[in-house]
């Protein structure tokens, strides 16, 4: 008779590997070194006041999103659109609302009768929308390369956070879109019934919306603590996990190397002045 093989060890690790087929290098780490790894340079860009630096992370995010996850609609969204329009309309809207006295010495772009737009609140309003985007794009590296399951147990096996507020979190994470799914199906129920027309027509539907959406959400509350009982729940101060989230080598690479290329980019452009 041959030996019986390892089946857990299989299935366990066929798990993990399947949850990131289809991404690429970013997908492959840990959700703790894509969090760590930019964290430092989100901080330190909220005190930064030149445009040179915001740009080079600009530049820096883009590229790591680009080459280390797929293109998607979504991500080519935000990056050729939501981006873009964000830094256009922030600096817009900080460039009007800066200081007369801090600018009053530089030169005149626009006159409307007292008021004057000069360059230097344009150049402030434009590094503050810079700033914000590139922290904004700094935190796409995790954001959409993460689920929330993964970084829930990257947290619970890797920072011991206890595993009661991880996955009691994650339960109620997910019932937003429980609540999305209920209230699509009270909707499409109530346009079998009949709607009302009329000016108020759409408040009163959203008041008779309520009291199903929260019977609704109490038995689906009631379902989830029955089936987390059900699985001893709390009663042990730890649990085996099926899916994995090691922290690798790979993963303190990238941190270090991020930390590296990130100091470098704030010092160089104060080196050149």
């Amino acid at each position: 008779m041959t030996a019986p093989t390892t089946a857990p060890t299989r299935t366990a690790t066929t798990a993990v590997t399947r949850g990131r087929r289809g991404t690429r290098w970013l997908g492959g780490l840990n959700p703790l070194a894509k969090i760590a790894g930019p964290a430092p340079a989100m901080i330190a860009l909220v005190f930064v006041r030149d445009l040179t630096t915001p740009i080079a992370f600009l530049c820096l995010a883009y590229v790591l999103l680009l080459t280390g996850t797929r293109l998607t609609r979504r991500l080519v969204a935000l990056l050729a659109g939501v981006v873009p329009l964000s830094i256009m309309v922030i600096g817009l809207g900080f460039s009007l609302w800066v200081d007369p006295a801090r600018v009053e010495s530089t030169t005149a772009l626009i006159r409307v009768g007292e008021w004057t737009l000069t360059d230097g609140a344009v150049s402030t309003g434009l590094s503050t929308a810079m700033r914000l985007a590139a922290i904004m794009t700094l935190a796409f590296v995790g954001g959409l390369t993460t689920s929330g399951p993964d970084l829930v147990r990257a947290l619970v096996q890797n920072l011991r956070v206890p595993y009661r507020i991880g996955y009691a979190a994650l339960a109620a994470i997910r019932f937003v879109p429980r609540f999305g799914h209920e209230l699509d199906v009270i909707r499409q129920a109530h346009r079998v019934r009949g709607t009302r027309g009329g000016v108020l027509s759409a408040p009163a539907r959203g008041i008779g919306y309520v009291v199903p959406l929260l019977a609704g959400a109490i038995r689906h509350a009631e379902r989830v603590a029955l089936a987390m009982d059900a699985r001893a729940f709390g009663a042990h101060p730890d649990r085996t996990e099926r899916h994995r989230v090691p922290w690798r080598r790979r993963d303190t690479v990238f941190t270090l190397a991020f930390w590296a290329v990130s100091a470098a980019l704030f010092v160089v452009p104060r080196l050149s002045v």
